[in-house]
């Protein structure tokens, strides 16, 4: 069964290319080493909550953008694999590809699919 690993984070609008070289990067050696599929999206029409929502999660900014993303492996144990040898790649490095946004405020995990159209 597929996994899927998911991200939220807050970018400043004015790193928005910076994100968008970042992401391209990131989905190359993540499909290098066995990712199926790597989407990120750039927030459209991402309100704001009063308990619970994207921009509350990731404490977004005034000047930010939610961004939501998503990868999806043939199998955990693929994703397990693929994962480490991705962290291990020069590539993935934040002296050579440093995250163009605050990773304190990024929303990770890992899921199982459990229902699937």
């Amino acid at each position: 069964m597929s996994y899927v690993d998911g991200f939220v984070a807050a970018v400043p609008n004015d790193n928005k290319e910076k994100f968008i070289e970042h992401a391209k990067l990131m989905a190359k050696v993540f499909k290098e080493f066995g990712a199926l599929k790597v989407v990120d999206t750039w927030g459209d029409d991402v309100p704001d909550g009063k308990l619970t929502s994207f921009p509350l999660a990731v404490q977004k900014k005034e000047d930010e953008t939610v961004v939501f993303s998503w990868i999806i492996w043939p199998s955990k144990e693929i994703r397990d694999t693929g994962w480490q040898s991705a962290m291990d790649d020069p590539r993935m490095h934040p002296d050579s590809n440093p995250m163009p946004f605050d990773g304190k405020r990024i929303i990770y995990g890992g899921f199982n699919i459990v229902s699937e159209d």
